[in-house]
């Protein structure tokens, strides 16, 4: 049973699809003046694993062969794709509407895999546009799932990622580190961080968004409200009182952000080749590879480790 139905087992009622291997594991990562770590996040699913997996297990439970959702994001949306590919082990259609944005290698070929995923993908240059129509369409008996799957039904996953890593710290696995650093873009992986290490007892651990999209989706007082909402759909379902969230233990950089969403940041390069040429570990250039040149900027060894949360993985883009 996942942490999340053992901290509250009347949640276990709630549909869900098991997409993940869970738990995902913890490396360090070796010859840094600050001890790193990395929370692999590109192993906790057998298909296309990364962080949208663990949301897209609430959001597409209950689904199954011949039922249909609809999404949208970016031309070059890891969510889409991933809800695409995970559909497709349900037997469900996934439909999208996109938008165009600045592109990398690494989003071009993100494009490609929701090209063949979702043959017919309409790409349009206004994300309003994009949004409004994923909206209208999904009045026809589809299941609707937002960007980046950021609704609190979906940030239950990444509640329980939290309350997971609480088990890894108190199995030995990992020291407990000061900090948490990952990609901020529309904030539900943050939020339920922030939210489930409260739960877990260790609201002193820092959560550190680097901002990969423009401030007006990817801000504190986003993340907060997202974090805010799911807590009171837990307390509602369980009638259990929570812990309130700390703003002060979120944290989000914005010198990693690059000027433009899906623009790589030339400056993550040099910390991407690194990783690779360290552990093979490939980062993209829209998300993982900004938060990683994060991770190495934090420099004062005095906070204790930082723990890097690894979303991307590379096999979306072959299999």
């Amino acid at each position: 049973m996942i942490p999340l139905f053992v901290r509250f087992p009347s949640l276990a009622k709630l549909p869900r699809a098991e997409l993940c291997t869970l738990p995902s594991p913890v490396e360090a990562f070796p010859g840094r003046e600050r001890e790193v770590w990395i929370k692999r996040e590109d192993r906790n699913s057998p298909v296309c694993a990364g962080n949208k997996v663990r949301a897209l297990e609430f959001l597409l439970g209950g689904l199954g062969e011949g039922d249909t959702v609809i999404t949208t994001g970016g031309a070059g949306s890891t969510h889409v794709l991933a809800t695409a590919a995970h559909g497709a082990r349900l037997g469900v259609k996934t439909l999208a509407t996109r938008w165009t944005h600045d592109m990398n290698p690494t989003a071009e070929e993100v494009a490609a895999q929701i090209r063949r995923l979702i043959p017919g993908s309409r790409v349009t240059w206004n994300p309003v546009i994009a949004l409004v129509e994923a909206r209208y369409r999904s009045r026809k008996r589809m299941r609707y799932i937002p960007i980046g799957g950021t609704i609190p039904l979906g940030v239950l996953g990444h509640v329980n990622a939290a309350l997971e890593l609480s088990e890894q710290i108190a199995n030995g696995e990992l020291p407990r580190p000061s900090s948490v650093v990952l990609p901020l873009g529309s904030g539900g992986t943050a939020a339920g961080l922030l939210l489930g290490l409260a739960i877990a007892g260790l609201p002193e651990i820092e959560v550190v968004g680097a901002r990969v999209g423009p401030r007006i989706f990817a801000n504190r007082a986003r993340v907060l409200m997202v974090a805010r909402a799911t807590s009171r759909l837990i307390q509602r379902l369980t009638d259990e009182r929570l812990p309130g969230v700390d703003p002060s233990r979120l944290r989000v950089v914005h010198d990693v952000y690059g000027g433009a969403y899906g623009r790589a940041l030339p400056g993550s390069r040099a910390p991407a080749k690194l990783l690779h040429e360290t552990m093979g570990l490939r980062l993209d250039d829209t998300y993982s590879a900004k938060a990683w040149t994060a991770v190495l900027n934090e420099r004062s060894s005095e906070k204790g480790p930082v723990l890097f949360w690894l979303t991307f993985d590379p096999t979306c883009l072959t299999s």
